[in-house]
């Protein structure tokens, strides 16, 4: 079984929980089964390392962020494997060394950020300065779509600004970023960061966690159902919040554009993690002009694709991560079958295996277009005013991220700012990186990620005048 990790030591539970995989349905481990007392005992970890990393100088914290970036890029491919086997992604590709490689990259440029003191006034009347001060315990709660990578948005910063951190993985995906933790404690001061895990049947960590009054700031990033219900739970003791939720994003195609030279952009765009990512294209908007052009270079990419076990090593695309998914994918697509047509794929496969998904002609109110499928099936639906279809783009409860695909920069650039979302992308979708501030609106989440900006929020701003 995989240990929490509480105070620098590896902690044993009396209870655990099996792991599989979701090519085979094989058991990949064991996770524990965390109580209530373990996580008491990882947050006051936690705080009692807090007192000494909160006066550490920022270069000392730096360092210790430096050090952390080694061990998570020495340990690469160990935890690339370990990811691939519980999350289902394939190896290469947009897989699992795709995203040690981004977390790799994302750590090292958190740790060249910095929130200096800013002098506000200094004249004859006084000096008034600005001052960003760490919160304290930082609860973070990750996903199971890239479970390493969003472990490393939120600790890095956490760290470096002066926080220590307890942090829970998803049940359906503990295990990747339980060793990482582990990985982490060699070279980190003890309490700094702990780990916390539970198959949230009989004792639902997460929940107790946004509630916890040791922990001064909670960073989730899922669904906006749970979303909801870590804001509510954390109300009480006026915690911090990062919520980076459930997008619907719409990608709008322009009648110049080029279908055959969008058609991987657009394709990975939607299909990245088999569709499994916040801010994928959920919906397709395409021009009247050249709409059938675009249906047809789209499956015709689509149509290469290998889809299989992620440990096979081209294999492009794996299973479904869970049931409970592939089951919401399987129902929407098969709604979506008696309304519109189906240009690829559409049958769900053996065990978790669902083929990448077009289904053209399609329209709003189909609920494979005005719901979050998360999954490997993309609608596509055709418009003639490119008012209209922003219009239409923007009519969602989400706002997380949209595209705008065309040979005109400019235009689609103006397109792009009117749509109602926290991203926006021109020839191009999911292209975060970690200098960019990254985060939703309206339903789509609260607060900010990456860059100085997502730093700050790690921080309580304190003015002292003299």
């Amino acid at each position: 079984m995989h240990p929490l990790i509480i105070n620098g030591q590896a902690v044993r539970t009396g209870q655990g929980f099996d792991v599989l995989n979701p090519a085979n349905g094989a058991i990949v481990g064991t996770a524990p089964n965390a109580t209530e007392t373990d996580l008491d005992a990882a947050v006051a970890a936690a705080q009692e390392a807090y007192r000494t990393l909160s006066r550490r100088p920022e270069e000392e914290r730096r360092k210790l962020c430096e050090a952390m970036a080694d061990a998570l890029d020495h340990h690469q491919e160990e935890l690339a494997r370990l990811l691939t086997a519980e999350q289902g992604k394939p190896m290469n590709g947009l897989g699992s060394r795709w995203e040690l490689g981004a977390a790799v990259a994302w750590a090292r440029h958190t740790c060249t950020l910095s929130l200096p003191m800013k002098t506000i006034q200094k004249n004859n009347e006084g000096t008034v300065e600005l001052h960003r001060k760490p919160l304290g315990v930082v609860g973070s709660i990750t996903p199971w779509n890239f479970p390493i990578l969003i472990a490393v948005w939120h600790v890095f910063p956490a760290v470096l600004t002066g926080n220590t951190v307890v942090i829970k993985p998803s049940p359906y995906t503990p295990l990747a970023t339980l060793r990482m933790v582990e990985l982490l404690n060699e070279v980190l001061p003890v309490g700094v960061i702990n780990s916390i895990a539970g198959d949230d049947r009989d004792v639902n960590i997460g929940a107790l966690m946004s509630a916890h009054p040791g922990i001064r700031k909670i960073v989730f990033t899922g669904s906006s159902e749970t979303g909801r219900k870590v804001a509510a739970s954390a109300a009480a003791t006026m915690k911090r919040l990062t919520l980076e939720m459930g997008g619907n994003d719409a990608g709008i195609v322009l009648p110049d554009a080029d279908p055959k030279a969008i058609a991987e952009g657009v394709f990975w765009g939607a299909f990245i993690n088999n569709g499994q990512t916040c801010a994928a294209i959920k919906r397709l908007y395409v021009h009247d002009d050249i709409y059938d052009q675009v249906c047809e270079e789209l499956v015709a990419y689509g149509r290469g694709v290998v889809v299989g076990d992620g440990a096979a090593e081209d294999s492009a695309l794996g299973p479904m991560q869970n049931r409970m998914q592939f089951d919401k994918v399987a129902r929407l697509v098969a709604d979506a079958k008696t309304r519109g047509r189906v240009l690829l794929g559409g049958e769900p496969g053996e065990g978790l295996f669902f083929p990448p998904t077009i289904i053209a002609d399609l329209d709003d109110g189909v609920a494979l277009v005005d719901e979050e499928q998360f999954g490997p099936a993309l609608p596509i639906i055709r418009y003639r005013d490119i008012e209209d279809a922003v219009a239409r783009a923007n009519a969602s409860p989400w706002g997380l991220g949209g595209s705008v695909w065309s040979k005109d920069i400019q235009k689609a650039r103006g397109v792009a700012l009117e749509l109602d979302t926290g991203s926006a992308w021109v020839n191009k979708h999911v292209a975060i990186q970690p200098d960019a501030p990254f985060g939703g609106v309206k339903a789509s989440g609260l607060g900010t990620e990456f860059g100085e900006e997502g730093l700050q929020e790690y921080t309580d701003i304190q003015v002292v005048s003299y």
